[in-house]
């Protein structure tokens, strides 16, 4: 665990990405075949049947076993596609195997836009989402352009129903003890790495 406590957001986050940058392609398949076994046989992720998932890039933990195991399943499975305009939009498309990509303005491969293939955040089931740190108690610390928090805002305005669960997943090496949360952050219901769950005490 990395203590981060005199660090201002930015700081924490160049610090944490480097971590992850440093690790080795043999340690970042062996993080990802880590991650396999933690969530593939998971409940959660048994019982998800519309499931988003993300392209890794910058050194994030790489969920693909994860992706193409739902497929295998039958489950459909979603990955974020960025608007042109507005640009701080961001949406979920259905993905199969094989589907041509493209990169975005990020450089992140994802699918060509396609509405009829997007469906709403409210009605995944599960979001598998990448970050830059994380801490036990659902914080979580993305790359600062706040696409998944302005896209999950509505759940700030709901009660009782708030479809989908949300999952970070990340390397080991990017837990913190605890991370100051602003208040457009949106909670996680917990964190999984290549070692272990993080459940966000309910």
């Amino acid at each position: 665990m990395t203590d981060t406590a005199p660090l201002t957001r930015p700081q924490l986050r160049r610090l944490l990405r480097n971590a992850r940058r440093a690790l080795t392609p043999a340690q970042q398949r062996q993080a990802a075949v880590g991650l396999y076994r933690q969530l593939a046989q998971h409940p959660l992720f048994r019982r998800a049947r519309h499931i988003a998932l993300y392209l890794p890039n910058d050194g994030e933990i790489d969920p693909y076993l994860l992706l193409r195991e739902a497929q295998r399943r039958g489950k459909r499975t979603y990955l974020p596609v960025l608007h042109a305009w507005p640009r701080t939009r961001m949406v979920f498309q259905r993905f199969e195997h094989g589907e041509k990509l493209k990169p975005n303005r990020f450089r992140i491969p994802e699918p060509v836009t396609e509405r009829k293939r997007q469906r709403p955040i409210w009605s995944l089931d599960l979001i598998l989402l990448p970050l830059v740190g994380f801490d036990e108690v659902g914080g979580r610390l993305g790359m600062g352009g706040g696409f998944y928090d302005r896209s999950l805002a509505y759940q700030a305005r709901r009660q009782t129903w708030k479809k989908p669960l949300l999952l970070g997943l990340a390397h080991e090496c990017q837990k913190v003890e605890r991370l100051a949360q602003a208040s457009w952050d949106v909670p996680l219901q917990g964190t999984v790495s290549d070692r272990d769950w993080y459940l966000a005490p309910r």
